[in-house]
């Protein structure tokens, strides 16, 4: 199951970055590709929320959900084909993210279902499944076969792939997943719930640097290295920097199994937010010097992402949790939205190095948050009384 479940998420996710990767020939500014990028992230926060206030994950039967969702991903992200323009593409970008929020989120669920002891690394294989594929729209981009439209075609076919084998193959586990409503009543009562406030800001944390990485290195690489590396070579290696983020999270799924969550996120974070202090600076560097670092980059700017959700659920008042996770989610992309747009505005500024070193500042602060998530675990926490807790189970 966790195979179905993991080649799904590669399938039905390749629609998110697609953009970047075919930006030159539809002729798209940086300020284009921000924004595209950015209604993806709008979209993903908007179909989270109306799909917890709806209480759809728990309404509608898992593979159901997900299939049905994967499908519409597939038509929605071949509109643009059907009639090209921005106007299009822009609502396009919105539908993704808004549809890829019923892809997402309930697999993470349904791989729960079949895991106690080992979970981490089950949710950091299913995590490595939808990061390579959201890497694989550049590397195929690198091969020089395919053009725009035949590039957004292909992925709406994986994104339909992904629904019908969800559909045909996948059953629930052994170890159901308790109901978790979304609640806007407990927002209130979880921020002010120590731990919990603590523990989403680790995430603010990091996805403040993951977005943004992964939509401009791609610009960065191109900038830095297209002279001596050439179109088809910037691309692949791309690819490769957003794919060693599947690497990264099977890696951190096994290390939270044996160190703890805490210990990876932190790890995580002091890593990839030194890469990001350093890489902008070899701009038109050493290719020697500069390829390795924007690897490791990749690997651990999301090794780390799985373990905040996990974070949540055990800190969380248990009839918080569901409201705690669309709140975590949500404010995270709305976040990356933040970066994925300043960065291009300080490239024509200061330039990448400084572009870069901003990202740096949310590893940083995660890093502060999670520190005091850690100390208040030994203190005790007054939990949320249960007048507030709506109708969350």
């Amino acid at each position: 199951m966790l195979a179905v479940l993991a080649l799904a998420e590669f399938l039905g996710m390749s629609p998110w970055l697609l953009v970047g990767a075919v930006s030159d020939q539809l002729s798209l500014t940086p300020g284009n590709v921000a924004w595209l990028q950015a209604l993806v992230q709008v979209g993903f926060v908007a179909g989270s929320l109306v799909a917890s206030t709806l209480n759809l994950p728990d309404l509608v039967p898992a593979r159901f959900y997900l299939a049905g969702c994967a499908i519409v991903v597939a038509g929605v992200n071949a509109l643009p084909v059907l009639h090209p323009g921005l106007e299009l593409l822009l609502v396009s970008r919105f539908l993704i993210g808004f549809f890829l929020a019923g892809v997402y989120p309930p697999a993470m669920k349904m791989t729960a279902t079949w895991f106690k002891s080992g979970r981490g690394l089950a949710i950091g294989v299913l995590v490595a499944g939808l990061i390579a594929g959201k890497s694989m729209p550049f590397l195929i981009r690198s091969l020089g076969l395919e053009k725009w439209d035949q590039m957004i075609l292909a992925s709406s076919a994986g994104a339909a792939l992904a629904g019908v084998l969800v559909m045909i193959a996948y059953r629930d586990g052994p170890h159901a997943f308790p109901r978790r409503r979304f609640s806007w009543g407990l927002v209130p009562s979880i921020l002010a719930h120590r731990p919990t406030r603590l523990a989403i800001g680790g995430y603010l944390g990091h996805m403040w640097e993951l977005y943004a990485m992964w939509t401009w290195i791609p610009f960065f690489l191109a900038a830095s290295s297209a002279s001596t590396l050439g179109p088809g070579r910037v691309k692949a290696f791309a690819s490769a920097a957003i794919a060693m983020g599947a690497l990264g999270s099977i890696w951190g799924g096994w290390l939270a199994d044996r160190r703890g969550r805490v210990f990876v996120v932190n790890l995580s974070m002091a890593l990839s937010g030194a890469c990001a202090l350093v890489v902008g600076f070899l701009f038109h560097e050493s290719l020697a010097l500069l390829l390795p670092l924007v690897l490791i980059w990749g690997f651990f700017v999301v090794s780390d992402s799985a373990q905040f959700s996990s974070m949540v659920t055990v800190v969380a008042p248990p009839d918080s949790v569901g409201t705690a996770l669309t709140l975590q989610t949500s404010l995270g992309y709305l976040i990356s939205m933040s970066t994925i747009h300043l960065v291009p505005k300080i490239v024509e500024g200061p330039g990448w190095p400084w572009a870069f070193c901003l990202l740096s500042l949310g590893p940083a602060l995660g890093i502060v948050a999670i520190r005091r998530f850690t100390m208040s675990q030994s203190a005790p926490q007054p939990s949320i009384p249960s007048s507030q807790s709506g109708s969350a189970t």
